[in-house]
C-alpha cells in the first residue's frame, strides 16, 4: 500500500500540532495498550478487541480451511447473507469486489426490509442450492431476525423441515438469542463473534472472514494483507498511515472540514459503503461528527466548499484512471486529499484495518468515544413502539399531510411545516421542495433518506437530482437507503451537528411479504422504520421533509425530479 497526504498550510499547522501531541505523549503505544484515556475514559477499552483480531484469526486457519472444504463439497451455488450494518457491509464489499470464485457459491446480501427487495432476492435464488448465512452480533436486531424467519420458512418449503437447518449458518456472539435459534433449528455451522468488537469494527472478525471463506476467497492471503495494515499501524506516527489519516480527519473536523468525500477506482467502489458506517457511526455524536459522502461523482474544485476532506483509494492497473487528474485538481485548489494506492484487490483488507485505526484516532482528536452509538437505538425504540402498536390495533398511526399534489403527499413536523408554508412560492410540490432546499446554507449537507427498494433504477433517479442539488447549492450531498442507513449514517444524522437538510422518501407497496410468526409484514416494518426515523429527526430539530410517492415509484421519482428541477430554477 502506498499513501500520501496533501494538506494545505491552513490545516497543516493544526495537524502538525496534533502529531506532536501523539508523539510527545506516546499515544501510539498507549493505543496498542488499549488505554481509554486516549478518548473519554467511558469504557472504551472494552471495545478494542478488533486491534488484535487479525492475529487471532490467523491462528484459526484450520477452521477456515474446514469451512471452505465443506462449502465446496456441498456444492452450494449461492450464499445468501442476511444482516444489517457491520454484519452485512463488509460481506457486500467482498461480493462487489471479488465476484464469484470458481467452485464456490455466489455471495448475495439482503439488508433491507423492503418487501419488493426481499421478494426479488427470494425469486433470484434456488434455495435447494443455497446456503443462508444469518449474521447478527447481538441476535436481537429486528431485521436479521425477521429475515431469518422468512427465509428459513422458505427453505423448509424448498428442501423439507428436516434438511432446512443444513442449509443455514449463523455468525453471532456467544450466548445470543441467535445462537439459541441456530442450535434449535439445527444449523450447519455456528461461528462466533467477539463481544469486545462492535459491529462496525467487525470486518476482520468472523463477520467478514467467514463470509469471505464461504465465497471462496483466499483466507490466509486476505489475513496476511490485513496483518500488513496492522504492522503499519504500529509504526511511529510519522510513518504510520492510519495514525496520520486519523489526525487529518479529527483535526479537520475540529476545524470545520467535517465531511469526508470518498473516491475509489471502480473495481473497489463498494468500499465507500463500508466506510460510511465506520466513520459516521463512530464520530457522529454529542453534536460533533464527520459526515461521509459516498457515490457522489467528482466535480470541478469550485463546486466544493471549505468543509470537505477528500480520500482517493486507487487500485493499480484500474480500468479507469480518469480520477487521477480530477483529484489532483482538487489538491491544486487547496483541498486536503488522502491518497491510498493498493496493488491488488486483496490489499483492501489492509485498508479496512487502516481506516478502523484512523477512525479511532480521529475520535481521540475530537474528544469523543468512537465505539458507542447512542442515537442508533433511538430509531430502534421508535420502530419497536410502532410495530407493537400495529400488533395491538392492526394499523400504524396516521399523520396528516401538509400538502397533497398529483398523488404525492408531503409530511413535516408542525414547526417546520409552518416555516415551509411561510416561505413556499405556492401550494405545490415544487413550491414546497424549493422552500425546503432554500433551508440549505453554507456548511450544511443535503441527505436523501430513501425507504425504497435499493434497485439500480431508483438509485439512478435519485442520483440525478442529488447531483443537481450539489452543483446548485454547492454543498455536500448524501444518499442512503432505508433501513440500512439507520445502522450506518443514521447515527451522524441524529447525533452529529445540526447541519443536515433531509429529504425522506417513502412509497406505497405494490407487493408485500408476510413474516411467519408475526402479525406485521415486511411492508409494515419498513413503514414503521421510516416513521420512527422521521420522528427522531424531528425531535432533534432537524430540517426534515417526507415525500410519499404512492405505489408507482418510477412515476413518483420522475415527478419529484421535475419538482427539484423547477425548484432549482431549471
Amino acid at each position: 500500500m502506498n499513501f500520501r497526504f496533501a494538506i494545505p498550510h491552513s490545516l497543516g499547522q493544526a495537524v502538525k500540532a496534533a502529531a506532536s501531541d501523539w508523539l510527545d505523549n506516546k499515544k501510539v503505544a498507549r493505543f496498542w495498550k488499549k488505554d481509554p484515556t486516549l478518548w473519554t475514559s467511558d469504557g472504551e477499552e472494552k471495545w478494542l478487541g478488533w486491534i488484535d483480531i487479525v492475529e487471532r484469526q490467523q491462528k484459526d486457519a484450520a477452521s477456515h480451511a474446514a469451512l471452505a472444504q465443506d462449502v465446496k463439497a456441498a456444492g452450494f451455488k449461492s450464499a445468501l447473507l442476511l444482516g444489517m450494518g457491520g454484519s452485512s457491509l463488509c460481506p457486500e464489499v467482498l461480493a462487489e469486489t471479488f465476484g464469484t470464485q470458481p467452485g464456490f457459491p455466489a455471495l448475495h446480501i439482503v439488508d433491507s426490509t423492503d418487501p419488493a427487495q426481499v421478494k426479488a432476492a427470494r425469486e433470484r435464488l434456488n434455495l435447494t442450492e443455497t446456503l443462508v448465512i444469518v449474521a447478527s452480533k447481538s441476535g436481537s436486531t429486528l431485521e436479521p431476525n425477521i429475515l431469518k424467519q422468512y427465509f428459513f420458512a422458505e427453505m423448509e418449503k424448498a428442501v423439507g423441515k428436516d434438511k432446512a437447518g443444513s442449509h443455514c449458518l449463523a455468525i453471532t456472539d456467544p450466548g445470543s438469542k441467535m445462537e439459541q435459534v441456530a442450535k434449535a433449528d439445527g444449523f450447519r455451522h455456528i461461528f462466533y463473534g467477539d463481544p469486545e468488537i462492535g459491529g462496525r469494527y467487525s470486518a476482520l472478525s468472523n463477520f467478514g472472514v467467514v463470509a469471505a471463506t464461504v465465497a471462496g476467497l483466499d483466507t490466509p492471503r486476505l489475513l496476511a494483507e490485513a496483518a500488513k495494515g496492522v504492522a503499519q499501524a504500529k509504526l511511529p506516527s510519522a510513518e504510520n498511515p492510519a495514525v496520520q489519516l486519523g489526525l487529518l480527519l479529527g483535526t479537520g473536523a475540529n476545524a470545520g472540514r467535517d465531511k469526508i468525500t470518498i473516491f475509489t477506482s471502480p473495481e473497489i467502489h463498494d468500499l465507500g459503503a463500508w466506510l460510511e458506517q465506520l466513520i459516521a457511526e463512530s464520530t457522529g455524536k454529542l453534536g460533533k461528527g464527520i459526515t461521509p459522502v459516498d457515490r457522489e461523482a467528482i466535480a470541478a474544485p469550485e463546486i466544493y466548499g471549505n468543509d470537505r476532506i477528500f480520500a482517493y483509494v486507487k487500485l493499480q492497473g484500474t480500468r479507469d484512471s480518469s480520477l487521477d487528474a480530477r483529484v489532483a485538481a482538487l489538491e491544486a485548489a487547496g483541498h486536503p486529499v488522502a491518497y491510498f494506492e493498493i496493488a491488488d484487490r486483496y490489499e483492501i483488507f489492509g485498508q479496512l484495518f487502516t481506516w478502523e485505526v484512523a477512525t479511532a484516532v480521529a475520535g481521540s482528536v475530537m474528544g469523543i468515544n468512537p465505539f458507542n452509538q447512542p442515537d442508533v437505538e433511538s430509531a430502534k425504540i421508535e420502530t419497536r413502539a410502532l410495530t407493537s402498536k400495529y400488533e395491538e390495533t392492526g394499523k400504524l398511526p396516521v399523520r396528516d399531510a401538509i400538502l397533497t399534489d398529483g398523488g404525492i403527499r408531503l409530511y413535516a413536523a408542525p414547526t417546520y411545516a409552518a416555516r415551509l408554508k411561510e416561505t413556499a412560492t405556492g401550494s405545490s410540490l415544487a413550491g414546497y421542495i424549493k422552500a425546503h432546499l432554500d433551508q440549505i446554507h453554507e456548511g450544511d449537507y443535503f441527505a436523501v433518506l430513501a425507504f425504497l427498494p435499493m434497485f439500480p433504477q431508483n438509485e439512478a433517479a435519485i442520483q440525478t437530482f442529488r447531483h443537481r442539488i450539489r452543483d446548485t447549492k454547492r454543498v455536500a450531498t448524501c444518499l442512503g437507503f432505508g433501513p440500512r442507513f439507520l445502522h450506518s449514517t443514521g447515527q451522524d444524522y441524529k447525533g452529529g451537528p445540526n447541519t443536515g437538510v433531509f429529504l425522506q422518501i417513502t412509497a406505497d407497496h405494490a407487493v408485500d411479504v408476510s413474516i411467519p410468526g408475526q402479525k406485521y409484514s415486511f411492508g409494515i416494518v419498513i413503514d414503521a422504520q421510516a416513521a420512527g426515523d422521521l420522528a427522531v429527526l424531528e425531535s432533534r430539530g432537524r430540517r426534515a421533509l417526507r415525500v410519499h410517492l404512492g405505489a408507482d415509484i418510477a412515476a413518483g421519482l420522475k415527478t419529484l425530479t421535475a419538482a427539484v428541477e423547477s425548484a432549482l430554477g431549471a
